[in-house]
C-alpha cells in the first residue's frame, strides 16, 4: 500500500470514529449531531484534498526522475500556479535544459571524435577495462593487418603478429618503435585515458618508415661521398705513382724484376678493387629518379630469368615460373626494376644454395618470389632493410639497400618474411 493510501485511510478511520463517539453522545440532540457529522464530512474531504496537494511534488519528483532513467531529456512540467510548486518545476526545468545540452554537446564530440579517428593517419587501438581490444581505426586495420571486427575481445598478444606481441609488452606510458616486413617502422605509444571514472588503455601508432629512411639516407649518403672523395683523390694518386714505378723496372737485376713487377700488379688491382667497392657503395647515393615508361613486366622477368637460368642449372636449382593471363603494361624504370630483380633472385639463389626450388608468380597486382631456402631467423627480420646489413660472410649490405630505394622511388610496396614451410617470400605490389 502506497503512503498516500495510507494517510488516507488513516483520516477515514480518525473521522468514523470520531463520528461513532459523536452519534452515541449527540443521539438525543439530533441538529447538533448532523452538525458535527456535516463537519466531519467536510473535514474528511478537505483532509484528502491537503493530502493530494502535498504529494503532487512527490509525483513530480517521481514522473521526473522516470523521465530521467529513460534519458528523456525534452519532456518539460508546467508552472501550476502555486508559488514552491512552480519554485521546484522551473529548477527541474533548468536541470533537464542543462543535461540536454550537456548530451547534445557529448554526441557532437563523440561523432567529431569518431571522424577525427577514422580520418586519422596515425593507427589508434582502444583497450577495454580488462585490456582486450575495443576498436581499431583504419589506420591501425592497415597497419596490425587485422580488421576491427577480428580483433575486438582480444588481447594484443592473441592477433597473430609478432607486432600484436611486441604492443603487449609495452608497459603504460612507454613507448617502442617496432620494425614491421619491409623495413618499415611503426612507433607505438601506450597510454590511459578514464571512461566513468575507470582507466582503459589505448595505443596510438604512428607509421615513421620514410621520416627514418630519409633521415638514415642523408647520414649514410653524406658519409658515403665523403669516403668516395676521399678514396678516389687518394686511388687514383697512388695508382698513377705506381704506374710509373713500373718505368724503374728496367734498373733492377733479372732475380728482382719479376718480384717487383708482380708486386707492382697486385698493388694496382687492389687499388681497382677498392675503387670499385668504393663506387658500390655510391651507386645506392647517386640512384637518380626513376624514368618511368609502360613496361611488359613478363617480358622482363622472362629476360632476368633467361640470363640467370644458367646458374641456376650449375646450383641444380629447379625454376618454377606461372603468370596468370594478360596482364597490362607496368609504369616503372625497366633498368632499375631489372636491378632490384636481380639482387632478390641472386639472394634467393644464395640463400638455397645448392638444390631447391625458386618459385615465381606474376599477377595483375603483384610478382612475389619464393624459395626453399633456411628462411629468415627471428632475429634477422627486424633488420633486413638496414643499410650495409648483411648476413653473407663478405656482404656489404648494399643489395637490400638499393632495392629498397628502387621500390620506394617507385612507390611499390614491398616485403620480406620467412614461409610457413621454412623458406623466404619477396613480394612487390603494384
Amino acid at each position: 500500500m502506497s503512503l498516500r493510501a495510507k494517510i488516507i485511510v488513516y483520516l477515514a478511520l480518525i473521522h468514523a470514529v470520531l463520528a461513532v463517539i459523536s452519534f452515541v453522545v449527540l443521539r438525543e440532540n439530533r441538529v447538533w449531531l448532523a452538525a458535527v457529522e456535516a463537519l466531519f464530512v467536510l473535514s474528511i474531504v478537505f483532509g484528502i484534498l491537503l493530502v493530494r496537494t502535498f504529494f503532487v511534488p512527490l509525483d513530480l519528483i517521481r514522473t521526473g526522475a522516470e523521465l530521467i532513467g529513460e534519458r528523456d531529456f525534452t519532456s518539460q512540467f508546467r508552472e501550476v500556479g502555486q508559488p514552491e510548486m512552480d519554485a521546484l518545476i522551473r529548477i527541474y526545468n533548468q536541470m533537464i535544459d542543462r543535461l540536454r545540452e550537456e548530451r547534445l554537446k557529448l554526441q557532437e564530440q563523440h561523432y567529431f571524435l569518431e571522424k577525427i579517428l577514422a580520418a586519422s593517419p596515425a593507427g589508434i587501438v582502444t583497450l577495454d577495462f580488462d585490456g582486450r581490444v575495443s576498436s581499431l581505426n583504419r589506420a591501425a586495420e592497415a597497419l596490425l593487418q587485422v580488421s576491427g571486427e577480428e580483433a575486438k575481445g582480444k588481447n594484443l598478444g592473441e592477433l597473430g603478429s609478432a607486432v600484436g606481441q611486441a604492443l603487449a609488452a609495452i608497459p603504460e606510458g612507454g613507448s617502442e618503435v617496432l620494425a614491421l616486413q619491409g623495413g618499415r617502422r611503426l612507433k607505438a605509444t601506450r597510454a590511459d585515458l578514464f571512461d566513468r571514472g575507470f582507466p582503459r588503455g589505448f595505443l596510438l601508432l604512428e607509421e615513421l618508415t620514410e621520416e627514418l629512411r630519409a633521415s638514415e639516407k642523408a647520414a649514410y649518403g653524406k658519409l658515403i661521398r665523403m669516403m668516395s672523395h676521399e678514396i678516389n683523390n687518394s686511388v687514383g694518386a697512388v695508382g698513377s705513382l705506381l704506374d710509373s714505378f713500373r718505368g724503374y723496372a728496367g734498373q733492377l737485376g733479372e732475380e728482382d724484376r719479376e718480384d717487383y713487377l708482380q708486386a707492382i700488379a697486385v698493388a694496382i688491382t687492389r687499388l681497382e678493387n677498392l675503387r670499385a667497392f668504393m663506387n658500390g657503395f655510391a651507386e645506392v647515393v647517386r640512384l637518380p629518379p626513376p624514368d618511368r615508361r609502360p613496361t611488359d613486366l613478363a617480358r622482363l622477368v622472362d629476360e632476368i630469368l633467361l640470363l640467370m637460368r644458367p646458374e641456376f642449372d650449375r646450383r641444380r636449382i629447379r625454376l618454377d615460373w606461372q603468370r596468370s593471363g594478360p596482364l597490362p603494361p607496368v609504369d616503372l624504370d625497366r633498368n632499375q626494376i631489372e636491378q632490384a630483380l636481380v639482387n632478390v633472385l641472386k639472394n634467393a639463389m644464395e640463400s638455397i644454395g645448392e638444390d631447391g626450388t625458386i618459385a615465381v608468380r606474376l599477377d595483375r597486382e603483384s610478382l612475389t618470389i619464393r624459395d626453399s631456402g633456411p628462411g629468415i631467423p627471428e632475429e634477422v627480420q627486424a633488420l633486413l632493410f638496414t643499410p650495409f646489413f648483411s648476413t653473407k660472410r663478405n656482404g656489404r649490405g648494399l643489395g637490400l639497400t638499393l632495392v629498397q630505394e628502387i621500390l620506394s622511388a617507385h612507390g611499390f610496396e614491398f616485403s620480406l618474411g620467412p614461409t610457413e614451410d621454412g623458406g623466404a617470400e619477396f613480394r612487390v605490389g603494384f
